[in-house]
């Protein structure tokens, strides 16, 4: 399968008059349709590692190719582009619209570069909400919905422009135990439905022996790259 995400002698390096260099030499590639995660400790550079995939960070050098474009030669503008088009994200704290109902926060993406929202758009929109089982608050503000609603609404937000990668940073991390393993159920059908591929960094040992590969960053660097065999597959 191609790679939709390479990187290549990755380094980041914060601060002027005292450095300190969180990612070393990092060299990845993920195939498309593949299921992934990362773990690691706290200060590890995992974060760091996935803003610079999500284009929301640079390296200090290397380069970065999303679905084979140089990413690292990129305008701000030209960025901004192939994150809406290419890459949906999820976060532990779902960042929804709190005045808006979840059926808005869902279209948000594509309506930021759209004036009109066509049929086929809402009908993607209505097909995520029954996917997420968010048929009942749909109309509900993101105020009137549990935890697990929102979060839920959060990746259907992610996927309403059907990116190829979705990467994820702690999307478990504010649910109880029942909660997070609908959520992650919910990402592995999406990956097998819609082949999308996922980058999930976690915390929860749980949730990374389910993914197909696991990736540990230690003190910066790549420590484990294992290819799992995932309960199921």
């Amino acid at each position: 399968m191609a790679n939709v995400i390479s990187l290549r002698n990755v380094n980041k390096v914060y601060g002027t008059d005292i450095k300190t260099q969180v990612l070393f030499d990092i060299n990845l590639d993920f195939e498309e349709s593949s299921f992934n995660s990362i773990i690691g400790q706290s200060g590890s550079g995992k974060s760091t590692l996935l803003n610079i995939i999500g284009t929301l960070d640079k390296p200090t050098s290397g380069e970065v190719f999303i679905n084979g474009t140089k990413t690292t030669q990129l305008s701000k503008d030209e960025l901004a582009k192939v994150r809406n088009e290419s890459i949906g994200f999820v976060f532990q704290f779902h960042y929804l619209l709190p005045e808006f109902t979840a059926y808005e926060n869902i279209i948000m993406p594509y309506r930021i570069k759209n004036d009109t929202i066509p049929a086929e758009v809402h009908e993607r929109a209505a097909e995520l909400i029954h996917l997420m089982g968010l048929d009942k608050v749909k109309n509900n503000p993101a105020t009137k919905m549990s935890g697990g609603q929102q979060q839920r609404t959060s990746i259907a937000r992610a996927l309403i422009n059907n990116p190829r990668i979705i990467l994820a940073d702690e999307p478990t991390g504010n649910l109880d135990s029942d909660t997070t393993e609908k959520v992650y159920d919910l990402m592995r059908n999406i990956n097998e439905k819609f082949r999308t591929m996922f980058l999930i960094i976690t915390h929860d040992p749980r949730i990374a022996q389910k993914t197909d590969r696991i990736l540990e960053i230690l003190d910066g660097r790549i420590n484990l790259d294992l290819e799992n065999k995932a309960p199921g597959k």
